[in-house]
């Protein structure tokens, strides 16, 4: 089976946003799904995906001190017409990654007990977000 569906997030503040359910949410055919994989990409160059811990909220705050100390606002970047937080957003984008792959088995996410799907947003008012879902797999024999 192949299934695509166009995800599209309400605007969140700058900073790592768990939406592991939200994908669970948008892709019922997960559920069908025996074997196979979960493909999302992002449809935009100032925020990204990625997968992590998911237990202690402390990591969402490290993720974003990290990335600003990698890369600081302060630097003298030359693409500024969209603000200062613009051009540092798509280096961000660009380290962090645009498209995240989650095996599927019996119907479920196959992540690991302390990991979840992380949206970054990099920008201070990124607004709503884009995500294509595309899974591919073998569906569950019917009962």
């Amino acid at each position: 089976m192949w299934i695509q569906h166009t995800i599209e997030l309400p605007p969140f503040r700058r900073g790592f946003h768990l939406i592991t359910d939200r994908i669970r949410e948008a892709v019922p055919e997960l559920g069908r799904c025996r074997v196979g994989i979960l493909h999302l990409f992002i449809q935009h160059t100032s925020a990204s995906l990625t997968i992590n811990e998911n237990a202690d909220a402390d990591v969402r705050t490290d993720f974003e001190t990290a990335m600003n100390h990698a890369v600081p606002e302060t630097l003298p970047y030359v693409h500024t017409l969209e603000g200062p937080d613009d051009m540092p957003a798509h280096v961000k984008s660009s380290m962090m990654g645009s498209s995240v792959s989650v095996p599927i088995g019996d119907g479920r996410l196959l992540v690991g007990t302390w990991q979840g799907i992380y949206l970054g947003e990099h920008r201070n008012q990124g607004g709503r977000r884009k995500l294509v879902a595309t899974l591919w797999g073998e569906s569950a024999a019917p009962r």
